[in-house]
């Protein structure tokens, strides 16, 4: 018997709650891990607190990210004592996820746990912190450089959250000049501190703007959507790209093509969730070269399981900066 955090919808309601679970409870896979810490992404705060309709099939495990260490495996890439990182993969939504002491995965998901971090600083990272280093992948492959964005600026959006602030902390080291958008004016210090050269408060791009304007972005990357990714893209500079990789605005692009069609901008979609085992290994990799230790134990809060349901309705209240880790 094991610990784990299950979400359950019954005609007497929703419930989320730590409960006992059994090992013959867990779904089919071919590796069978003991998981360390897990994290509070976006996608798990929607789940845990049933603010959306992320969950497809109940009883539900929570959590979409996990890292650990191996205890059985008939998968031939893994072994015993192995340390895995996982994100993504449905888990959460569609399989039962890593909020749990106990996780029975495919070993064809599961990404090895650099060297240079622990299973502590994996989920700090996250997938938050994973698709932040997708999105600057996704810029490079677009041609962005520090030196292709000489006198120009790099815009974060959502800049406290979880994908904001590892952007920021990556960009910055890379040698950009960034610029940190948020709502809340009290952070700014721990943005500078990150890295970012410059902070603006978020009212400057989520209200309706015009289809063109003042090119002011070398590049961006933007996890919240709505009408501050229609004003990011709206003032990237001719070339410029912009990785789009979340909705914490909306999920409505109220938007023209004339960014795209008289400046040349492109715009990058970034999935995290079904990203192949390549692009998956390559983030990794990079992380562990381009993210500062330092910089990464700043944005870090720790919480124990038992706390997990009471900070996912933090972060949805917007009460939450950086990662959220949660130790299993």
């Amino acid at each position: 018997m094991f610990k784990s955090l299950q979400l359950s919808k019954t005609d007497a309601g929703f419930s989320a709650a730590i409960v006992d679970t059994d090992e013959s409870q867990l779904p089919a896979g071919d590796v069978l891990v003991r998981v360390d810490y897990s994290t509070l992404n976006y996608k798990d705060g929607l789940a845990i607190t049933n603010t959306a309709p992320v969950v497809r099939n109940w009883p539900m495990v929570a959590g979409i990210d996990g890292a650990g260490t191996v205890l059985e495996s008939i998968h031939a890439a893994w072994k015993t004592g192995d340390k895995f990182v996982h994100n993504g993969w449905g888990l959460g939504e569609t399989r039962w996820g890593l909020m749990s002491e106990r996780a029975r995965l495919q070993g064809d998901w599961l990404v090895k746990l650099p060297p240079a971090f622990t299973t502590r600083q994996a989920m700090a990272i996250g997938t938050a912190g994973y698709t932040a280093m997708l999105c600057v992948l996704a810029l490079e492959q677009h041609g962005l450089t520090p030196a292709s964005a000489a006198g120009a600026e790099v815009l974060v959006t959502g800049a406290t959250g979880g994908v904001g602030s590892v952007a920021v902390a990556l960009l910055s080291k890379l040698g950009y000049t960034v610029v940190a958008a948020t709502g809340k004016a009290s952070e700014e210090s721990y943005l500078k501190q990150l890295g970012a050269t410059r902070v603006m408060d978020r009212a400057e791009l989520s209200a309706p703007g015009k289809p063109l304007q003042k090119e002011r972005w070398a590049a961006v990357v933007d996890a919240v959507g709505s009408h501050t990714l229609a004003n990011a893209c709206a003032q990237t500079r001719y070339g410029g790209v912009v990785a789009a990789c979340g909705l914490a605005q909306g999920a409505d692009f109220p938007a023209t093509v004339m960014p795209f069609i008289l400046r040349s901008v492109t715009l990058a979609g970034i999935d995290s969730v079904m990203a192949p085992l390549a692009k998956r290994q390559l983030a990794w990799e990079r992380l562990a070269a381009d993210l500062d230790p330092e910089k990464l134990e700043s944005m870090i809060e720790e919480v124990p399981l038992a706390r997990a349901v009471e900070k996912a309705a933090d972060l949805m209240a917007g009460k939450v900066r950086g990662r959220v880790v949660v130790k299993i």
